[in-house]
């Protein structure tokens, strides 16, 4: 074996157990998780009220509803309608840690100023990796 080769070949092999001791200090890797989340009469059930994922998850929340809203995530600023009869995805990579409440939007006495009902339906809590 050359000189050379023998040096990529350390080269590389450092790369992947550097890659790996990282993998193993950071915890595994990022997941892909799912959460069905039925809304009756504006609430949601109490086991669905906290959802706890880590950063850097790629997270889908499955709405169904009984009425029309549209869903405000905080923090991510994504919004999504959910009607009756359907399912709606929302999707998003948990990047910034902490609580992340979901409100539902309602028409405000002001139009074009959306406002919220008072508590969250659901509260995302990311955690560290």
């Amino acid at each position: 074996m050359s000189p050379i080769m023998s040096a990529l070949g350390r080269c590389v092999l450092l790369t992947c157990l550097v890659s790996a001791a990282s993998t193993a200090v950071t915890g595994a890797k990022a997941a892909e998780v799912t959460f069905v989340v039925r809304i009756e009469n504006g609430h949601v059930p109490e086991t669905m009220r906290l959802i706890r994922v880590k950063q850097g998850d790629a997270v889908k929340l499955r709405w169904s509803s009984d009425r029309r809203m549209i869903l405000h995530l905080h923090g991510y600023d994504i919004e999504k309608e959910v009607e009756p009869g359907s399912v709606a995805d929302l999707t998003f990579t948990a990047r910034a840690e902490g609580r992340f409440p979901i409100h539902v939007h309602t028409p405000a006495a002001h139009p074009g100023n959306p406002g919220h009902e008072e508590a969250p339906l659901v509260t995302i809590e990311v955690y560290p990796r």
